[in-house]
């Protein structure tokens, strides 16, 4: 089971969560927290008319629900409910930052949880950050571990760690900012191993980015259930009759120890240069190192060896959608050998009828080569007339070895969020989320994202 030496996991984990805003957290920390804050934000305000963020939009104000916590661009609503739409359009797009090591996306349940109910409680920004930070810890360890871990090992059985464990990363986010004690975490926690789940078989449709969603509304609502006295299982969190034994009945999964004393997950959070699955991401960057040289020209045959998760997760090989294509690893590689950026705007029905890079979907083969890295792709291109290209990438660009940084970040932000604040409102948000620990940055930055009513609304 996880453990840190004790008996029960989960106490052991409950108690960490309970006296987590008692913590000083380093400067690096917080200063990684505002990177996942502005990314966070940029993703999900770029996202603000993609189909599934208006119908779950649409969906939520039919509720009619009284509260203070803000949905992006729309009106105000109780914070599950806000909760439940922002997690939803941080991961619209399948833009937004990845745990490396297999936990997931974070950001999308455990911000969403935090922001909403910093609003309504009016909770101050230094622990509406801390409670974000306690999310992401305990959802990137209880989903880490690498290819042998928790989370990869989940997703080859075909369950979506960000849905799993991003109903707990959010109950704890819920349960420091609600200060509940160690007994009543622990029943939250419980609420949310029960409710967790999430198929990889969504991939490519609206049901992946909900996951996020769902799950920051379900981590608000266990740790609301536990205040009012709710119990619930408190064993779930143990491999014999818990979360691991009922999705991983084979037990075939090397468990981490759930440790918060030895490092900080959030220094290694994975932020995305690409609008589409990270798997496909290694490919991508060796396919745009070729694209100049490529051209126009004939593609006769691509063989990308992968790691065997991009197969499982990224693996439609023929897409029918710009949604699908985001989780074809043929299609991104096409994508990218024709010149495209891969950012948001390049997954469309304009480039669902590109010839060019249609023509090149069939021919890539995938080659899953255990034990590569999920982080590293190798991609032989052969042209019409014998010419053979070769690329590879080792690192990809926004692994925490290769890292995206201030700079990088602010330029994306800017691309997704100009076309829908205009300039001088998105500087003015940049602004507050880089100074977030500052008092007053929350209150700005939300009333910055009011905007107008978002078309289809």
């Amino acid at each position: 089971m996880w453990n840190k030496r004790q008996a029960d996991a989960v106490l052991q984990l409950a108690n960490d969560i309970s006296t987590a805003l008692q913590r000083d957290l380093p400067d690096d920390v917080i200063d990684a927290a505002k990177k996942a804050l502005l990314d966070f934000v940029g993703v999900a305000a770029g996202a603000t008319n993609e189909a599934v963020v208006v119908a779950v939009r649409r969906a939520a104000e039919q509720w009619h629900a009284a509260g203070n916590a803000r949905i992006f661009m729309a009106g105000k609503t109780t914070p599950a409910l806000a909760a439940l739409v922002n997690g939803t359009m941080a991961h619209a797009m399948d833009y937004d930052d990845t745990h490396p090591m297999g936990g997931g996306h974070p950001s999308a349940p455990c911000w969403s949880a935090a922001l909403a109910l910093g609003e309504h409680h009016e909770i101050g920004e230094k622990e509406v950050l801390a409670a974000f930070v306690t999310g992401y810890e305990v959802m990137a360890k209880l989903g880490g571990g690498g290819a042998p871990g928790v989370g990869r090992s989940l997703q080859r059985r075909g369950f979506h760690p960000t849905s799993v464990f991003g109903h707990t990363g959010a109950a704890a986010v819920a349960c420091a900012m609600f200060r509940l004690d160690a007994r009543r975490t622990a029943h939250a926690l419980g609420i949310a191993a029960t409710t967790a789940g999430g198929l990889i078989g969504s991939f490519g449709t609206h049901s992946k980015p909900f996951h996020a969603g769902k799950a920051a509304m379900d981590g608000i609502q266990a740790a609301q259930l536990a205040a009012e006295g709710f119990e619930a299982a408190t064993h779930l969190y143990e491999l014999k009759k818990g979360l691991l034994d009922a999705f991983i009945q084979d037990h075939a999964v090397e468990v981490p120890p759930l440790d918060f004393d030895q490092r900080w997950e959030l220094l290694g959070n994975g932020f995305k240069p690409y609008a589409s699955c990270r798997a496909t991401h290694a490919s991508i960057q060796a396919a745009q190192t070729l694209a100049t040289r490529v051209g126009e020209r004939k593609i006769t045959k691509v063989h990308a060896q992968v790691d065997p998760t991009a197969l499982v997760a990224s693996g439609i090989l023929s897409p029918r959608t710009p949604l699908e294509g985001k989780f074809s690893a043929p299609f991104c590689i096409a994508l990218a050998l024709r010149g495209y950026r891969a950012v948001a705007s390049d997954f469309n029905e304009a480039t669902m009828r590109d010839a060019a890079v249609m023509q090149v979907v069939p021919v890539v083969e995938l080659e899953a080569v255990q034990g590569q890295s999920l982080h590293a792709a190798h991609l032989d291109v052969y042209l019409d007339g014998g010419e053979h290209l070769h690329a590879d990438t080792d690192i990809v660009l926004g692994h925490p070895e290769n890292p995206m940084r201030w700079d990088d970040l602010r330029i994306k932000f800017q691309g997704l969020v100009e076309p829908v604040l205009g300039s001088p409102k998105t500087q003015r948000l940049y602004a507050a989320l880089r100074n977030f620990d500052q008092r007053g940055s929350l209150r700005e930055a939300m009333a910055l994202l009011t905007g107008a009513s978002a078309s289809g609304s």
